[in-house]
């Protein structure tokens, strides 16, 4: 029974992290499965699983709340689907450290620029989006989600923001929506080529589930710069740990 109660506040902190930010909580995952035991290509196969059930708890609330941009998630998803199974099928082949290295500074810049940016008033997002730059979103997101485990949404968030000029409220709704996509998709992979604990991924279900239902209700109660100032925060912590 303690060992259920564990697995559900676990579960659930993740989730309220997840659904508050957009980014499915795999940086968090990860770490978590390896401390638990599991090899690292199964804790990455393993954290896909879970983020495709709190990013779905997540994304129906951020639908109810209108927050969604239909079109780039569809756009996006187009290019990030197939490029997280590329992604995942690589890491039979590749080693991380590289990876996670080039990765870490990019975080960094993308914190940079979340920062320094100006937030735009979410009443003309429609005419501000830059559709042109949403395949590039699609491709970078896609693929390290494959690679590393971590959701696309790390990536998501930032770029939609300062790349796709997408109001940070509706870069974090519409994200949930297509990195639900992305870790279906590279999920499945991991599980075709029998990287995924299913008996885990279970027991965190619960808590994954609620904790992103209430991290994105708790979304539409944040002054969009704080939320911009936290993400940064996030982004530069998750760099710092795979760095270190």
């Amino acid at each position: 029974m303690i060992d259920y109660l564990i697995n559900f506040i676990i579960g659930l902190s993740i989730g309220i992290i997840a659904g508050l930010f957009g980014i499915g909580g795999g940086f968090l995952i990860v770490p978590l499965l390896t401390l638990k035991g599991l090899p690292i290509h199964d804790a990455i196969g393993t954290s896909l699983t879970c983020i495709v059930m709190s990013s779905f708890a997540s994304s129906y609330t951020h639908l109810k709340h209108g927050r969604v941009l239909f079109k780039v998630a569809a756009l996006k998803e187009a290019f990030s689907i197939p490029t997280a199974l590329l992604g995942a099928y690589l890491t039979i082949f590749l080693g991380k450290n590289i990876l996670k290295s080039l990765f870490a500074f990019l975080l960094i810049y993308l914190s940079y620029t979340m920062l320094t940016s100006r937030e735009q008033l979410p009443q003309s997002e429609a005419k501000e989006i830059n559709y042109r730059n949403v395949p590039l979103v699609g491709i970078i997101a896609g693929l390290s989600s494959g690679l590393l485990g971590i959701s696309g949404g790390i990536l998501n968030v930032p770029l939609f923001n300062s790349l796709v000029q997408i109001p940070i409220s509706y870069a974090i709704g519409t994200s949930s929506v297509a990195l639900f996509f992305t870790a279906l998709a590279g999920s499945l992979m991991h599980y075709h080529i029998g990287q995924v604990r299913v008996d885990v991924a279970i027991l965190l279900a619960p808590g994954l589930i609620m904790g992103g239902y209430l991290g994105a209700k708790l979304v539409h109660n944040i002054h969009p710069e704080k939320l911009k100032r936290a993400f940064a925060a996030i982004l530069v912590l998750i760099a710092l740990k795979m760095v270190l």
